[in-house]
């Protein structure tokens, strides 16, 4: 098992990584359970695979659990979702010093992070995450929210875990695409500041998505401590070295609003074309050369994530897409920052993009074949 800690002014805490963790729930999140009932928030195929190990880890330590489900898929974070969680929170007697249990994917940690958040003005929460993109990502790092119709986690708070327990068990009960757009997640690290990690996961890769147990675990554990290196220097994202995290999302989340935020393309999958586009357009204004471009393309390739947008069937223009962009959350002053490339492993926050010059080049990209 590897131990990972991430340090912040006054509210460090650990994440742990390896097998058998959910079995060990009781006794890893001793110090924070108070009360015989612990609350647990998870999505509903996340129950159905772990609820009875989660349970038993808990009933050994004392506990019995009060479940809340959520249904599973972008859908659930929610305005609603988020009514009916705090609702179901409060009349389960929550209080600021007690902690609620997230088991599930991203959008269970984000939805039960931000309802932890403000539920009366805040209480604690402990991820137990049950997907590699959870595990490697959104589990770390305190950044919490729902979506809406202007997009996607644009109504949300910064909220840390006390806890989280990511039991590479669980990966075994994802499907196949959902390992692998977890696993665009585990690239971006390398990407974006590791060169050498992305030439590790050249060799590993297949090892990593086929859930060989310790080449997991080490796939996993570096990019959790990359995570934790960069949300310890900027937790807030203020001083523009944790945007570096959003390397491909731009991108991403525009392909994501034109595709419905829906199952035609996963956020992983997603993040793994952003990341690819985001090396192109780094090549196209010379920031990197066209072979190391195609490098990225070829890692997200080879581990069959899309690598083209013409993949996707689009019939929109680059300046619809460009458009998406409009409302991300990164806009300040009118001015759209863009996470690119200067090599593989030094990614840079470039303020100087204009959306023209991008939709042209998005343009580009659709009639590529």
């Amino acid at each position: 098992m590897a131990l990972i800690p991430v340090e912040l002014a006054g509210r460090s805490y650990e994440v742990h990584v390896g097998s058998g963790l959910v079995e060990r729930a009781g006794e890893l999140a001793k110090s924070f359970l108070r009360k015989a009932v612990v609350p647990v928030v998870a999505d509903a195929n996340a129950w159905a695979a772990h609820g009875e190990r989660l349970t038993t880890a808990l009933d050994s330590a004392g506990h019995s659990v009060a479940l809340y489900e959520v249904p599973p898929g972008e859908g659930s974070k929610s305005w609603t979702e988020l009514a009916k969680l705090t609702d179901w929170m409060l009349a389960q007697g929550v209080e600021r010093g007690d902690h609620v249990l997230a088991l599930g994917g991203g959008v269970v940690g984000d939805l039960t992070g931000f309802a932890c958040s403000i539920l009366k003005r805040g209480c604690g929460f402990v991820q137990i995450p049950t997907t590699l993109l959870a595990q490697v990502d959104s589990s770390v790092g305190g950044k919490t929210a729902i979506n809406t119709a202007a997009g996607k986690n644009l109504i949300g708070a910064f909220h840390q875990p006390s806890l989280v327990l990511a039991d590479t068990d669980c990966l075994a009960t994802l499907p196949p695409r959902e390992l692998r757009a977890g696993y665009a997640e585990v690239l971006k690290y390398g990407v974006l500041g590791d060169r050498k990690f992305f030439d590790w996961l050249g060799d590993n890769g297949q090892a990593v998505l086929s859930l060989d147990e310790a080449t997991v675990e080490q796939a996993v554990a570096t990019s959790v401590a990359a995570k934790a290196r960069i949300v310890a220097e900027d937790e807030r994202e203020t001083s523009g070295t944790r945007a570096l995290l959003n390397l491909g999302h731009t991108f991403g989340h525009a392909l994501e609003a034109e595709t419905g935020f829906s199952d035609r393309l996963l956020h992983g999958e997603g993040v793994a074309l952003g990341m690819v586009l985001a090396a192109r357009y780094s090549a196209r204004r010379g920031e990197i050369s066209d072979s190391n471009a195609e490098k990225v393309a070829a890692a997200v390739n080879d581990a069959g994530l899309p690598a083209a947008i013409s993949t996707l069937g689009l019939t929109c223009s680059g300046r619809d897409l460009a458009d998406h962009m409009l409302h991300d959350k990164k806009m300040d002053a009118g001015t759209l920052p863009f996470i690119l490339l200067r090599s593989i492993g030094a990614a840079f926050l470039a303020k100087d993009v204009a959306l023209e010059d991008v939709a042209e080049f998005l343009d580009e990209q659709l009639q590529a074949h």
